[in-house]
């Protein structure tokens, strides 16, 4: 039994809320940050055609599955199952998409406060006359040093407990609907100056001709399968919880299908663009386009020496990255805070301190990964790279596993089109392919990566 009031819980306010909420939860660190680095590990554009793939054939049918759940029920991700499959262990979905947001934000936050770091630069000008080499020295130092990075983190995370106490119509989505198109603006200027440097259609090419020769090597294909898939669950926000929780806040009118299809093409816009922002420059500047994590950190403040008014454009990038961060950060602590409120009974400022503390203590050895606790690891993995792999490569996927089964197999066609139609009042022509993409081709696709990753099917 849950203990929330459903006829006076708080909602999105607007479509345009639904879009721009659901889309900053989408948007954000994973677009900017994951995508161009992950990408340029895996082979660039063979490695950007699986994961285009993935968003249309798996990524939309299951963020519309999410949604139908969270929608249907109006409860956090766990009161959801609980509703629509009473005492039956599918919950236990749920409990795990709480335990994946607790896991990614404890490292998300992590980077968005290396954000903070960079405004700071930004505003005190520390890029200026710096080479390549000497950024990549700078950025490093910073990450080893620890003090810094972790009170970075500290304040990302006060800044979203602050948003998510404010509620989802007066925090969430107020802030949603102001920040993202400002984003946009921002990263195509970038695109447009990056594509004039010499050297930048090498990079353009990187990211858009896939390189087919990589299937030539099935270890090596199965590894970017992996991480394609991995990374259009990280992406989309799939399998962790927030699109049950935010699904809930949709309002009954609204067409689940288009919000899903939005979404999904605004956060692969978003990611190709980051792309079209940072190779033109990595492979202008002769930087290795597989630098890691850290590359967007490296080639990002080159562009804006190169740019005139590049001081100001420093600035305004760094703030609206955090902010884009923050967009998302909010969406991964409110999974965790309706489930509090919801099912443990907790007011929303408690539960959110209450979440916030506890993700803050995982987070702080996350944050000192480089530094205090580069020591602590486990398969040559920091605690950083831990949570990094086991949520986005794991975690997430296998939600989106169980939560296609359960749509497909359980809640049915019948409750399926009923949300899906908005009670009628909606086509639903692709019903029947939905309800196949749901049975057949999601779970299998998504369970024969886990195979290949748990060494049960070895495809070299």
């Amino acid at each position: 039994m849950t203990n929330v009031d459903l006829p006076t819980r708080d909602r999105f306010g607007s479509k345009f809320g639904v879009i721009a909420a659901t889309a900053g939860s989408a948007i954000g660190l994973g677009n900017i940050w994951r995508f161009p680095y992950v990408l340029g590990e895996n082979g660039g554009g063979a490695f950007l055609l699986i994961y285009l793939i993935f968003v249309l054939a798996i990524g939309i049918p299951v963020m519309m599955s999410e949604f139908i759940i969270g929608r249907s029920a109006q409860l956090n991700p766990v009161g959801a199952f609980k509703k629509l499959a009473p005492r039956k262990p599918w919950f236990l979905i749920g409990i795990m998409g709480v335990g994946a947001a607790f896991m990614i934000l404890a490292f998300y936050a992590v980077i968005a406060g290396w954000t903070l770091e960079y405004i700071y630069q930004s505003i005190a000008n520390g890029f200026k006359d710096k080479s390549p080499a000497e950024l990549g020295v700078m950025f490093d130092s910073f990450r080893e040093g620890s003090v810094r990075p972790v009170i970075w983190f500290l304040v990302f995370m006060a800044f979203t407990a602050l948003i998510v106490s404010a509620g989802v119509k007066n925090g969430i989505e107020k802030y949603a609907k102001i920040l993202m198109p400002i984003l946009l603006v921002l990263l195509i200027i970038l695109c447009i100056r990056a594509v004039t440097f010499k050297g930048a259609g090498a990079g353009l090419a990187f990211l858009f001709k896939p390189d087919f020769s990589i299937f030539s090597d099935f270890k090596a294909a199965t590894s970017t399968i992996l991480k394609a898939l991995g990374q259009a669950f990280f992406s989309l926000s799939i399998g962790m919880g927030t699109l049950i929780t935010y699904g809930s806040y949709i309002s009954k009118k609204d067409n689940l299908a288009t919000t899903a299809v939005t979404v999904s093409l605004a956060d692969t816009f978003i990611a190709v663009l980051a792309g079209v922002a940072i190779f033109p420059v990595v492979f202008a500047f002769g930087i290795n386009a597989a630098e890691g994590e850290d590359l967007v950190y490296k080639t990002l403040p080159i562009i804006f020496q190169q740019m005139s008014g590049g001081y100001i454009f420093s600035l305004m990038f760094f703030l609206l990255l955090g902010l884009a961060a923050l967009t998302s950060t909010i969406s991964v602590l409110e999974v965790v805070v309706a489930y509090f409120v919801e099912e443990l009974g907790m007011v929303r400022k408690r539960a959110t301190l209450v979440a916030t503390l506890c993700i803050s203590f995982l987070g702080l050895f996350a944050a000192a990964s480089w530094g205090w606790f580069k020591n602590l690891t486990l398969f040559k993995q920091n605690v950083f790279g831990i949570l990094d792999f086991t949520s986005a490569n794991i975690l997430l996927p296998l939600g989106g596993l169980f939560i296609v089964l359960f749509i497909g197999w359980y809640y049915g066609r019948k409750r399926s089109g009923q949300e899906l139609s908005a009670e009628g009042t909606l086509k639903v022509r692709y019903l029947p392919f939905f309800i196949f993409i749901v049975k057949f081709v999601a779970p299998i696709a998504i369970a024969l990566v886990f195979l290949n990753l748990f060494g049960v099917f070895n495809f070299n």
